[in-house]
């Protein structure tokens, strides 16, 4: 090779200065760090990965047949000592290392020929992948789900399926929850007295809901708040029949009958308050939840007045739990169905001086710190923020990565991108979002 000709590492930082960025701003857009740009630049890192060099080509304003006419090191890492042994006994002679720089060459130019002409460009979106809700989709479907384990399910073992899934919700584990909970279902139908399957097949069955609201599809919104609300109400446990009737609202308010929606939420808060078999403080913090997504929906409908009041009557609900427990306090909750009552009322000055409020850290699960950011995220794009909103996204992908991919995030990302796409790294993050990129 001519000792004058340009390195890959050596063109990749040409173009980056010519668009006038750091490396962190390289980084940023790739998806990686600071010390790795750096490293592909000084000759240390090569890159191989066809994905990785079609978008080093596509954010830097060059193209992949470009990148490849500029040789990268062919030695191995430092860091792979097996490696280094290993080529030291082949001890390949130039014109074979030759030959295997030409072979994989034309290897990533067909695999990059094959990607452009691929109908959709980039990302795939998030619709044509497979779901991670399939097998719950054939325990509804088809009632067929696997009984895990070997050993015949126990009421221990049930509470304990009941204690896992609400754990791997809160840490927004969702494929993982996705995956275990027809199994749990399945072991709830057929261990306890009538009563007591149907209460825990309900409470399983509320955190499907959840997952579905999550991941984004309505079917399945309303067919698991329905199976729900059915073993609910023949469990006869206040608690879970209220949470039942949080999702059969949900499930109503994601096909738009906004008016139905928050109806049901506050009349199941005021049959709750009936309800002398639930404890008081319990009572009270649930019905907090409930008055709060009331207030989202009529927020949603544009009913000004009656979100506030029932927004206040959510917090009043949530503080008067925390005095009646001496432990639980739900404000933080609360102040997060506030913050998008103000976004849906488009008071986004509003919005922020709440969030300025909230402590993220203080937030008790990842899927409430995502929730937030993600809230935030949404408030910013609504006022114009660009920046600041994706300052945002990326603090809710570091809470929870699963939960970019809700289609509030989706959207946001489909907004900035729109709009700025001069914002490092919006490409590679929407992209991990499930965003279609054109």
């Amino acid at each position: 090779m001519a000792g004058d000709e340009v390195t890959f590492g050596e063109f990749i930082a040409k173009l980056r200065t010519r668009k006038g960025w750091y490396q962190r701003d390289l980084a940023a857009e790739a998806g990686r760090s600071e010390e790795w740009v750096s490293g592909v630049e000084r000759g240390l890192i090569p890159v191989r990965n066809v994905e990785m060099l079609a978008l080093l080509a596509r954010v830097l304003g060059t193209t992949l047949e470009e990148l490849l006419t500029h040789p990268q090191p062919v030695r191995a890492a430092p860091s792979s000592p097996r490696r280094k042994a290993s080529s030291a006994r082949l001890t390949p002679s130039p014109a074979a290392e030759e030959d295997d720089d030409e072979v994989r060459r034309r290897e990533l130019l067909a695999a990059a020929a094959a990607a452009v002409f691929t109908p959709v460009v980039g990302a795939q979106p998030a619709a044509a992948r497979p779901t991670p809700l399939a097998p719950l989709e054939d325990l509804l479907l088809y009632g067929t789900a696997g009984i895990p384990g070997r050993r015949e399910p126990t009421a221990a073992s049930v509470h304990s399926s009941i204690t896992t899934a609400r754990q791997d919700f809160r840490a927004a584990r969702y494929d993982a929850l996705a995956q275990a909970l027809p199994g749990w279902i399945a072991a709830a139908q057929s261990t306890g007295s009538a009563e007591e399957s149907a209460r825990n097949v309900a409470a399983l069955y509320n955190i499907a809901a959840r997952l579905c609201i999550k991941i984004g599809d309505n079917g399945l919104v309303a067919i698991t708040s329905d199976r729900a609300l059915t073993a609910a109400r023949a469990g006869g446990d206040g608690l879970i029949i209220a949470e039942a009737q949080r999702m059969v609202s949900s499930a109503w308010r994601r096909q738009g009958h906004l008016s139905r929606a928050t109806d049901i939420v506050v009349r199941a808060a005021h049959d709750l308050q009936r309800d002398a078999s639930v404890p008081e403080s319990a009572r009270l913090a649930a019905r907090g939840d409930l008055f709060a997504t009331a207030a989202y929906t009529a927020a949603k409908l544009g009913d000004r007045s009656y979100a506030h009041s029932l927004i206040g009557e959510a917090a009043d609900n949530a503080c008067a739990a925390g005095r009646a427990s001496g432990q639980v306090d739900g404000s933080q909750g609360i102040a997060l169905h506030h913050l998008s009552v103000h976004y849906e009322l488009g008071d986004s000055g509003q919005a922020i001086e709440l969030a300025r409020t909230i402590n993220p850290a203080a937030l008790p699960t990842a899927e409430r710190q995502a929730r937030f950011f993600t809230d935030v995220a949404r408030v910013f794009d609504q006022w114009g923020k660009p920046e600041q909103a994706f300052r945002a996204l990326l603090a809710a992908e570091q809470a929870a990565p699963q939960e970019i991919r809700r289609r509030a995030v989706r959207e946001v990302a489909t907004d900035l991108l729109r709009h700025d796409r001069s914002l490092p790294g919006i490409r590679d993050f929407a992209a991990r979002s499930g965003v279609q990129l054109g």
